[in-house]
């Protein structure tokens, strides 16, 4: 009888812990990894081409900032090059400087590698922080998940929150062609003191090319 009753016990045990675990267990699945807009954006350090760490602590007088993970060897990433050089030019006087962080794995992609880098930010004149996130940890703690792939930060009181995560517009190809350009929307209407109109859209570009092992 007392044998009956603990089985019969556990069994009811084990039927509550799954509904109660399962549902966890899903969502976990498919949610993706990193941060969603509204979270708080994370500091970090990271070594810039011209061998000084950055942050988002280093802007101290922004208002936000337009977060591009990046590369020299993704074909996107070069399309969208001059774009990202013009989101500076457009934005940094207003608060909203452009930090491009270069994600890969640098013995997979060579072309990637810091002293690469050093050369392409000198050839395109970059105006603004060209660093590389040699562990990864960055891209990993955001979710970037592509090149390019932009997070747009918002300084507050108590520190950075995403305000959009995606692409820079709707056309890889052609800037003049894009009909709708989602970084800088989202830029203007956080100047005007709004929340971006469309705040999540998908990266297009490479995969990131993440570390072995």
């Amino acid at each position: 009888m007392i044998k009956r009753f603990s089985a019969a016990v556990l069994a009811v045990c084990y039927a509550l812990l799954l509904v109660t675990v399962s549902p966890v267990l899903a969502q976990n699945r498919l949610s993706p990894d990193g941060l969603k807009v509204g979270d708080f954006a994370p500091d970090f350090t990271l070594k810039n081409v011209d061998e000084k760490l950055v942050g988002l602590r280093s802007f101290t007088e922004a208002k936000g900032v337009i977060l591009v993970f990046t590369c020299n060897h993704c074909p996107y990433s070069v399309k969208y090059e001059d774009r990202i050089i013009a989101l500076h030019g457009q934005f940094a006087k207003q608060g909203f400087p452009v930090i491009a962080v270069n994600p890969n794995d640098t013995v997979a992609v060579p072309e990637d590698g810091f002293s690469r880098m050093q050369e392409r930010a000198k050839e395109k004149k970059f105006e603004f922080p060209y660093v590389i996130d040699e562990t990864q940890s960055v891209a990993r703690m955001y979710g970037a998940r592509r090149t390019p792939h932009v997070f747009v930060l918002l300084r507050t009181r108590t520190g950075w929150t995403v305000e959009y995560i995606g692409a820079i517009d709707d056309n890889p190809d052609y800037a003049d062609k894009a009909d709708t350009k989602f970084v800088e929307d989202a830029v203007n209407e956080l100047i005007k003191g709004n929340k971006p109109t469309t705040a999540v859209t998908k990266a297009i570009g490479c995969s990131i090319k993440w570390k072995k092992g």
